[in-house]
């Protein structure tokens, strides 16, 4: 779970033990009322009637045998297994979906980069196609350093790098291939998709990875 509501469970377990019992009722009828869940009333129905026998029983340590030791027993079952109970069902009281382990924003964030990237590398291959060669943009099958985004250069890559285009199977990566060499390059997706005859339906996404240096 983000590190804000991790951090905030383990509070939120660790006051029965924090306050000496004397939370624990209160912390599970929070989250009882909260998740509405049939475990955490029932646990805070005990916990309350445990919390109210102890209460109780304070006036009477001193003047009844017993009452101090039962007290303290009392104290300790707030306390102590009010705590370790609490650990137990922190995840299902906040996170009850189990989501905890998905990250789904840093997924987000990671295509957002990759597309910005591919943005940034377009640009530097239409004003310099020299040095997008020397970088090796859009050839994922050669050694390089330059992150790209993961751009294909339709113009220079072989077979199975084209193959790495969305929907482009490998009977369609060599007839690219084939046509590149009959005509001498593409300088679009448009272009390329009309002269290989590829689905009209791919082109919008071939474009997004597809880079035309010549």
């Amino acid at each position: 779970m983000p590190p804000g509501r991790a951090a905030l469970s383990v509070t939120w377990a660790a006051l029965p033990f924090l306050t000496l019992g004397y939370a624990t009722p209160f912390t599970f009828a929070a989250a009882a009322l909260w998740r509405r869940s049939a475990h955490l009333l029932v646990s805070s129905a005990v916990y309350i009637g445990v919390f109210s026998l102890m209460l109780y029983l304070l006036p009477d340590i001193g003047k009844q045998d017993g009452a101090q030791q039962a007290v303290g027993v009392l104290l300790f079952l707030l306390a102590v297994v009010g705590c370790g109970h609490a650990f137990l069902i922190r995840r299902r009281v906040f996170d009850p979906h189990g989501l905890a382990g998905i990250d789904n924003e840093a997924v987000v964030e990671r295509v957002r980069r990759q597309r910005l990237l591919r943005v940034k590398a377009r640009e530097l291959a239409a004003s310099d196609p020299g040095l997008a060669k020397e970088l090796r943009i859009g050839r994922p099958d050669l050694p390089r350093q330059y992150k790209d985004g993961g751009l294909i250069d339709v113009n220079h890559a072989p077979v199975e790098a084209l193959a790495l285009l969305p929907g482009i199977t490998a009977e369609l990566a060599a007839r690219i291939e084939r046509v590149r060499a009959e005509t001498g390059g593409f300088v679009s997706a448009e272009e390329m998709s009309a002269v290989a005859g590829l689905p009209p339906q791919l082109t919008g996404d071939v474009a997004d990875y597809a880079v035309f240096i010549r």
